[in-house]
C-alpha cells in the first residue's frame, strides 16, 4: 500500500491518495478542488491509476475536487447513498467493501455531523486482514469531534446523539492501534479544539479527546453542543455548490 497526505493548511482540509501499487489500483480520499494536481502527480509516480473517488459526506468548508478528478481520470465518485447530491454517483451504505487490489475499503455510516457521513476502514492483505487505518471524515478528529450544527440549531441535540452512536458504537470498536487520519486539522472550524497533528490512533483518541471522556450519551450531547462557534456563513454556500450540479460546471 503507498499512502500520502495531502493538507490545504489555509484552512485545515486533509485528503488522501492510497491504494496498491501492486494492482496498480489507487483511491483518493476528500479530494480539494486546490489539489487535483497532487492527486495526479502521485498517482503518476507511482505508476498506478486513480480507480476511486471517496468523499466522507459533502463538504461545507471547501469545493470538492472529485467532479474535476473524475473527469480526469474517469473514477467513480462514492458517496453515502443518502447523500442529497443532483449528480451520478455510486451509492454505498453501510458494511460495504470497496476492493482496491491487495487493499480493501469497508464503509462506516457514522451520521452525526451530517445524515450522509462515513467513515473509511481500509486493510492491507499483503500484510493481514486486520484493519490498518480509518479515515473518519468530520466524525472524529485528533482532540475532537464533529460538530454536530451544521443543518442548524433546531435538531443539534438529535444530531449530536447520532454522533454518539457513530462514535461509541462503531469507531471505538476499532482497535487501539488502528490509525486515524480525518478530514480537517487545527484551522478549521469544523470543530473546536482540533490538534495541529492531522493524525492519531483510535487508543490515543480513546484515551486523551475530551469529548470520549464523555460515555454517558446525554453528557456526551450536552458536551459537543457547547461553546460550539458559529459556523461561518459561507458554509451554506459551499455546500449547497458541493451539491450540486455546479460542481461539475465550475470544473469545466
Amino acid at each position: 500500500m503507498i499512502f500520502r497526505q495531502i493538507l490545504h493548511s489555509q484552512t485545515g482540509c486533509a485528503s488522501y491518495v492510497f491504494g496498491c501499487t501492486g494492482k496498480a489500483k489507487l483511491a483518493v480520499v476528500d479530494p480539494h478542488l486546490d489539489h487535483i494536481a497532487d492527486y495526479l502527480e502521485v498517482a503518476r509516480q507511482a505508476n498506478s491509476p486513480i480507480v476511486a473517488i471517496f468523499e466522507t459526506h459533502v463538504q461545507a468548508d471547501h469545493h470538492s475536487g472529485a467532479a474535476l478528478l473524475a473527469a480526469a481520470t474517469h473514477a467513480p465518485i462514492y458517496l453515502h447513498e443518502s447523500a442529497q447530491v443532483t449528480f451520478s454517483f455510486t451509492p454505498l451504505k453501510d458494511a460495504d467493501v470497496v476492493e482496491l487490489g491487495n487493499d480493501y475499503v469497508r464503509v462506516l455510516h457514522t451520521p452525526g455531523h451530517s445524515a450522509d457521513s462515513i467513515s473509511l476502514v481500509v486493510g492491507d492483505r499483503v500484510r493481514t486482514e486486520t484493519p490498518w487505518l480509518v479515515f473518519t471524515g468530520d466524525t472524529l478528529f485528533v482532540g475532537d469531534v464533529g460538530r454536530p450544527d451544521l443543518h442548524g440549531d433546531a435538531n443539534t441535540a438529535l444530531y449530536a446523539g447520532q454522533l454518539y452512536d457513530s462514535l461509541f458504537n462503531k469507531l471505538l470498536k476499532l482497535d487501539d492501534m488502528v490509525e486515524v487520519y480525518p478530514s480537517h486539522f487545527s484551522g478549521s472550524v469544523c470543530g473546536r479544539n482540533m490538534s495541529g497533528k492531522p493524525s492519531s490512533t483510535i487508543g490515543f483518541e480513546r484515551r486523551f479527546n475530551a469529548a470520549l471522556q464523555h460515555t454517558d450519551r446525554e453528557a456526551f450531547i450536552a458536551f459537543v453542543q457547547k461553546d460550539q462557534t458559529p459556523a461561518p456563513p459561507e458554509f451554506t454556500t459551499i455546500r449547497q455548490t458541493n451539491l450540486s450540479l455546479q460542481m461539475r460546471e465550475t470544473a469545466g
